[in-house]
């Protein structure tokens, strides 16, 4: 009998906390989301504001406290945005520049990560140590030596100018490194069993393999050069060979500012890029998640 009875108190505490689980989980998914939802409405909120500064007039802008709302939205500020700098030609050099570094990192960084994590070779860690020390430099350091490269290059004012420091980053060559660092040893063991060379086993088996640290360093790469600033601010003396980021810098006066169509053109820069995240929005989470990086 008290086996019995034990056993049903048993089965009824199981049940009892089989019910209450779910509940317990529900409450907490609800409080999940709202704290998310909190914190999206507060990231979001600034480039909503963005926008409605952009369809307001100065005055609107500049009032205090600043008008929420315009009465009359103002869509010619879009318009006077290509009368008052040559935005479609800053889009091109912007957009050139971003495919050159894209490209050099991807591949100069993926074959370099490579060799430190697969291949043997003297002093590697000694050479290893030094790639990596120059993320410990600030870069304003390598301004004046590369400038004067560029300088004698003939570079000035050119694409490959402002994308030749770009093409390669010390990074980039550490987080190849350790994408190829994880893969199983196995695989190239088989592939040079086979008689395959160090580059096809690179370029067929291994890095396929790391596709998602690939779209980590091009999901990093696109943003840093597309938001670049101060080197193309340099190597730049002209509107049409200046990127997007010497464009909208140039917008603001000295004594007083234009900020609707300021505000426009931001938006208007930051239109490729955020399409580009909504249509490769889960391979950023991936390559972004799995990279390690917060």
């Amino acid at each position: 009998m008290s086996d019995t009875l034990t056993t049903v108190a048993i089965v009824t505490g199981d049940s009892t906390r089989s019910r209450v689980r779910p509940g317990r989980r529900t409450q907490s998914n609800v409080g999940a989301h709202v704290v998310l939802l909190i914190g999206g409405v507060i990231m979001v909120s600034p480039l909503v504001y963005q926008a409605i500064m952009s369809l307001s007039t100065n005055q609107q802008v500049e009032s205090a406290p600043p008008t929420l709302w315009p009465g009359i939205l103002q869509w010619h500020n879009y318009a006077d945005v290509f009368a008052q700098m040559p935005f479609a030609q800053e889009l091109w050099i912007t957009v050139a520049i971003t495919l050159v570094r894209l490209i050099g990192q991807l591949f100069l960084c993926s074959i370099a990560g490579y060799a430190f994590a697969r291949m043997r070779f003297s002093a590697k860690g000694i050479i290893l140590a030094i790639v990596l020390s120059i993320i410990m430099v600030p870069a304003q350091i390598y301004l004046i030596p590369q400038y004067q490269i560029v300088q004698n290059l003939g570079w000035l004012n050119t694409i490959a100018g402002i994308a030749a420091p770009g093409v390669f980053s010390a990074f980039g060559t550490f987080l190849m490194r350790q994408f190829f660092m994880g893969l199983p040893q196995e695989l190239e063991d088989a592939a040079r069993i086979d008689g395959a060379s160090s580059f096809r086993i690179f370029w067929n088996i291994m890095l396929p393999l790391a596709s998602n640290g690939l779209w980590a360093l091009g999901i990093i790469t696109v943003l840093w050069s597309w938001n670049d600033l101060m080197w193309p601010l340099i190597v730049t003396d002209s509107a049409n060979s200046a990127p997007l980021s010497v464009g909208l810098a140039n917008l603001q006066g000295v004594h007083s500012n234009n900020y609707p169509v300021l505000m426009a053109a931001s938006l208007m820069a930051m239109l490729p890029i955020l399409i580009l995240f909504i249509v490769l929005q889960k391979r950023v989470v991936a390559g972004i998640g799995r990279s390690g990086l917060k």
